[in-house]
């Protein structure tokens, strides 16, 4: 997409035209700091989903820096059909991803002011065949500006996750992110916290290294979910560099079994129900 011209995609939905109507549950996941591994925890938790037997769709909103073509190993560029101008998600992992990330030249920055970034937002929502989905994740950018805004105002989030660091740097603006989704009226589900802690491989001991429980202690402040600790592991980033999730390169580890964790405890929130033969009962 260059600065003067759009992807793909159908206009934004207007009077008795709904955005997503098959998709049951839009879920955001957003921390208003950057840095704090919100990206791999949205491509993870998303696979967890999968794994878990839910329908699932990635839509990478972070416009400024889109990740989720590399961290879900996308190298193609998307399928358009002629007929109506929409962009096919890529399958990938048990998951469909739509990204400006795979129609950009990674190398080149997006210098958008607010209508362009608000377009894009209206593309990946309208312009995309999304299907039939019980979730659809939604990778914000950090912050609590257009983009953000935007979205809260085209579509009804079922809720919003916010993902911090133990830090209290990061968890100031994690509760800034957190008020914001209150203000606008969108449910929050609960917080994660990622880069929990460290633990040995060799001997098992386990070193919080950006300190620990801040996540939890945040939480509970503010009357909100605590959804789960997410550990450091280096394989993580190789997953995510390699394009294969840390759900998908290493299911049984301690850090995919808390992805996996996370994802069940989002559902549980939502009431989403079993799944039966990839079928969501009760739907």
């Amino acid at each position: 997409m260059s600065q003067t011209g759009g992807a793909p995609g159908t206009p934004p939905a207007g009077p008795g035209r709904e955005l997503l109507p098959d998709v049951r549950f839009k879920v955001a996941v957003a921390s208003a700091k950057g840095g704090v591994g919100k990206s791999t925890v949205t491509a993870n938790v998303a696979l967890a989903l999968s794994r878990l037997g839910y329908r699932v769709g990635l839509m990478d909103a972070d416009i400024y820096g889109p990740s989720q073509q590399m961290m879900m190993g996308i190298a193609e560029k998307p399928y358009v059909d002629k007929n109506d101008n929409r962009l096919l998600p890529i399958q990938r992992h048990g998951v469909r991803v739509a990204t400006l990330g795979s129609l950009m030249d990674v190398e080149q920055p997006a210098i958008w002011r607010g209508p362009m970034l608000m377009k894009a937002v209206d593309q990946l929502l309208g312009g995309v065949r999304w299907g039939r989905l019980d979730f659809l994740l939604v990778d914000l950018p950090p912050g609590t500006g257009d983009v953000q805004l935007t979205l809260t105002q085209r579509i009804a989030l079922s809720g919003a996750v916010v993902v911090t660091t133990p830090q209290e740097v990061a968890l100031v603006d994690a509760r800034k992110g957190l008020r914001m989704f209150q203000k606008v009226n969108v449910p929050v589900l609960g917080i994660i916290e990622n880069m929990s802690y460290y633990l040995c491989p060799e001997c098992g001991h386990r070193e919080e290294i950006f300190k620990h429980g801040g996540g939890r202690t945040t939480a509970a402040r503010l009357g909100v979910p605590f959804l789960g600790e997410i550990p450091i592991d280096p394989k993580i980033v190789l997953g995510g560099d390699s394009g294969t999730p840390m759900v998908a390169l290493e299911p049984e580890s301690v850090a995919a079994r808390a992805y996996v964790s996370v994802a069940e405890a989002v559902a549980k929130s939502l009431g989403a129900g079993p799944v039966d033969n990839g079928i969501l009962v009760g739907q």
